[in-house]
């Protein structure tokens, strides 16, 4: 369960898009969550113990500039356009900076839906790209934190600096948002988290993206009819979700997880996990809402729980550089600093390539055990080289061999004396590119259909030892 599990119909446009997209599958799958649990909050609650509550997730995508987040959050624009109506049209927002203009802007749709055909609508989806821009402004304005965490629990929201008391009952805002590392540990701090305002967010760090060979290409269609018809049955009333009883053992260890996981952290990190079987239960919701389920199976709640214990990884990663005392590290001996040398040049190196690098003499590399040194000559006039490498190595003798003035030892010599040039480092550090031709189907022939997601695989007893 340490991969996340892309399930249900989002997960099948998710996967069907993938290839053709400069972005991590992840990160797309992350916010087309967000978006659904925005379009069904108004009417979707869930409950494991008789308390119904809200489906929203709340999520951060956390990368540097350039990895990919405005491209994840247009796919999944991409996948749930069509299948959501107008409601993204309609009821995407941004640039929130204060507790009050939260309760306004609710208020103000509160009010203009009231006397529609189907009811007052505080549904929100709030999408910042730009966070930290939001969270230097917030800083001022004490409520804004306060109403954060009242928004995310779905209760009443209150406003009392308008001549006339604003007041948004159910509110259904989901905040989807975009930052990069170095601010959410200036801006979201331990502090911060620990009063509950932050830790209601799942922060994501989105892989490494593919760079395309072509980006003339557009995104396939996507079919949406699975989505479109699993959202007119989430609004069509209120519906409450609850576990099957096929899914409470695993519910159970999920709880457990998180009391445990919890107890052995360092403060800083684990106030940010303290609602992870809370959030497991509304991204399990989400997915039983868009499979037309009242019950959360036992396919489902596993499905989920993978992509919030990625979530639990990703805050701890996010952390940990913040509050983690940091390591002297220890200083390389000759024997290691040689070695590396000759291993990035293929396994032999010359006097020339090692020496300058190392800070030693010849005989000093000599005298160090493991290293085979030979002298060998390209050509009859040619100048001999001193050549190291490592014993027991094939591309090496075993012993030292004494320079042969023979025609043959010569040409022997001469493909030899030149160090592979090609360095594993530097080959894996190259950006990878992936053919788009690989993903278009061969001509005369129909399209294959997308492989059906497999099961997750059942939990082991204590199925996070590992993290412990």
């Amino acid at each position: 369960m340490n991969t996340p599990v892309l399930y249900g119909p989002i997960g099948r446009a998710v996967r069907r898009i993938a290839p053709f997209l400069e972005a991590d599958a992840l990160g797309v799958y992350v916010a087309a969550l967000s978006m659904w649990s925005a379009a069904i909050g108004g009417t979707i609650k869930v409950s494991s113990r008789g308390n119904a509550r809200p489906v929203l997730l709340w999520s951060a995508l956390v990368a540097g500039t350039g990895r990919g987040k405005g491209t994840a959050l247009r796919a999944a624009h991409h996948v749930l356009d069509k299948a959501l109506g107008r409601f993204l049209a309609t009821h995407t927002t941004s640039g929130i900076t204060s507790g009050a203009s939260m309760v306004n802007h609710l208020w103000d749709q509160q009010e203009a839906t009231a006397e529609t055909e189907h009811g007052r609508d505080v549904r929100a989806f709030v999408c910042e790209e730009e966070w930290s821009e939001v969270l230097r402004r917030v800083k001022r304005d004490a409520s804004f934190t306060t109403k954060l965490r009242t928004a995310w629990d779905g209760a009443t929201l209150r406003n009392t600096t308008k001549e006339e008391a604003q007041e948004v009952l159910d509110p259904a805002m989901v905040l989807h948002c975009h930052v990069t590392p170095s601010d959410w540990s200036k801006y979201v701090g331990e502090s911060e988290a620990a009063g509950g305002s932050y830790n209601r967010i799942l922060p994501f760090l989105p892989g490494s993206a593919p760079m395309l060979d072509d980006d003339r290409v557009s995104l396939p269609e996507v079919d949406g009819r699975d989505l479109s018809d699993a959202y007119g049955w989430a609004t069509a009333r209120p519906r409450l979700i609850t576990l099957a009883e096929d899914a409470r053992p695993l519910w159970r260890t999920v709880r457990r997880y998180a009391r445990i996981l919890g107890e052995t952290l360092p403060d800083g990190q684990a106030v940010f996990i303290e609602r992870t079987a809370e959030q497991t239960l509304r991204v399990a919701a989400c997915l039983a809402a868009s499979e037309y389920s009242e019950q959360i199976t036992e396919e489902m709640l596993p499905a989920a729980f993978t992509l919030v214990r990625r979530s639990v990884q990703d805050a701890v990663r996010i952390t940990k550089g913040a509050t983690s005392p940091k390591v002297k590290r220890q200083p390389l001996s000759l024997e290691d600093k040689v070695r590396a040398r000759i291993e990035m040049h293929g396994g032999r190196a010359t006097s020339s390539q090692v020496l300058p690098f190392v800070g030693a003499t010849a005989a000093e590399v000599k005298a160090l055990p493991g290293i085979v040194v030979t002298v060998e000559r390209s050509g009859k006039s040619g100048r001999p080289a001193t050549v190291f490498s490592l014993r027991g190595d094939s591309s090496g003798d075993s012993a030292p061999q004494p320079a042969s003035t023979d025609s043959n030892a010569n040409g022997d010599a001469s493909r030899h004396a030149e160090p592979q040039p090609a360095s594993a480092e530097r080959e894996q550090n190259r950006a990878r590119v992936v053919r788009l031709d690989t993903y278009r189907p061969e001509p005369n022939h129909a399209r294959k259909p997308a492989p059906e997601p497999k099961r997750p695989e059942p939990l082991e007893e204590n199925p996070f030892r590992a993290l412990l």
